[in-house]
């Protein structure tokens, strides 16, 4: 069985008992979270949300990308947001390369340009938690009255850390 048909079987069975389909667009505790796609990161589960709690935005390295940001404004302007947590991790991959050695990478496997591309990676992970926190707060498009708090999540303890 290949993991698609595992997820189809886990659907079912969790749709099966599903009673949440009347719950609202806006997120209940008007928050969004911006954190790492790592798979060791289970926000819901370190953060104590449940289904309809929080708007949670992932992508590599939980950076305050351009696409973040896009999607972060609509949870704000549309969706009623008035708090974003931004949350790095400890072993983060994001950690392990800089923009060249990828970029050089995609050239020799794929033989693709990735030069226009920013990835995004990082050599301080607390520098990292301020600059995405620093972004956010300094874009035109978050509004000054958004609460942004910045966090490291330690995946060895599970202990979210705050940073300053």
């Amino acid at each position: 069985m290949s993991v698609i048909d595992e997820f189809i079987q886990a659907n079912n069975q969790y749709a099966s008992s599903f009673q949440k389909g009347d719950l609202p667009m806006p997120p209940a505790r008007k928050v969004a979270v911006l954190t790492c796609m790592d798979a060791r990161l289970h926000p819901a589960k370190f953060l104590g949300l449940e289904v309809g709690d929080a708007h949670v935005i992932r992508n590599a390295g939980g950076r305050a990308s351009d696409d973040a940001i896009r999607s972060l404004v609509i949870s704000e302007q549309l969706l009623g947001t008035n708090t974003i947590v931004v949350i790095h991790h400890t072993d983060c991959g994001m950690l392990t390369f800089s923009n060249e050695d990828l970029r050089a990478k995609i050239q020799q496997d794929l033989h693709a340009d990735a030069s226009s591309i920013d990835f995004l990676p990082f050599k301080n992970l607390e520098q990292s938690v301020r600059d995405d926190v620093a972004t956010l707060r300094n874009s035109p498009l978050i509004p000054d009255n958004i609460e942004i708090r910045g966090f490291i999540y330690d995946v060895r303890s599970g202990k979210l850390l705050p940073v300053e």
